[in-house]
């Protein structure tokens, strides 16, 4: 099937996520030096406003943190989520981002499960996602079309390893009525979705 196109905007793809650290100097130690993201651009802000670094995450995104002098602290349960996923509460408010999945080839994904351990990378179970009532299988199936793990960056930032081994979504992918603020499917969604072609990692 054709791969969907978006009809109103040319949109290549994310060119920066841009976050805001404690310390910048432990997040490039994190994400250039664990991670392994090349660092491709610093930026001293004016007037000692702070500084803005970009990091490469492959295919022409990047990865930016801000630091700024006198930034509120972190505040997770709110502003991002207290618990890894398999652990507790994912949950964080509206207008929150919740965590960040970088797309790791399936056939590497085990191994590089076991190499952020050796890192010393502490992370949650791996999550085998389904359409089943609980949605993990303990085992990759062929009902399994994404593969995850979740750990933090020195912040606090939900970070995720994931995998699809999915080749492709179908309209019978998209089977659930969009809620409204109350929780109420209260006006009628067309279900009708683009099929998206997924290539499997390989």
């Amino acid at each position: 099937m054709a791969q969907p196109a978006n009809r109103e905007f040319d949109i290549r793809g994310v060119n920066h996520l841009a976050l805001v650290c404690k310390d910048m100097a432990k997040t490039v130690e994190f994400y250039r030096d664990v991670l392994g993201m090349p660092l491709v651009k610093t930026i001293d802000l004016p007037n000692g406003m702070g500084q803005h670094f970009f990091f490469d995450i492959g295919n022409g995104d990047s990865l930016a943190f801000f630091w700024f002098p006198d930034s509120p602290a972190a505040a997770p349960g709110v502003a991002a989520p207290a618990q890894l996923p398999g652990g507790g509460d994912i949950r964080s408010a509206h207008g929150s981002m919740n965590h960040i999945a970088f797309n790791v080839p399936a056939d590497k994904f085990d191994a590089y499960v076991e190499k952020l351990k050796a890192k010393g990378i502490e992370t949650g179970p791996v999550l085998n996602h389904d359409n089943s009532p609980n949605q993990v299988s303990p085992e990759v199936t062929d009902d399994v079309f994404v593969r995850s793990v979740y750990f933090w960056d020195p912040d606090g930032v939900m970070l995720e390893f994931a995998s699809w081994t999915h080749t492709g979504f179908t309209e019978k992918d998209v089977a659930h009525e969009a809620v409204d603020a109350e929780g109420r499917k209260s006006r009628p969604v067309v279900l009708k979705a683009p099929v998206r072609q997924l290539e499997a990692a390989k």
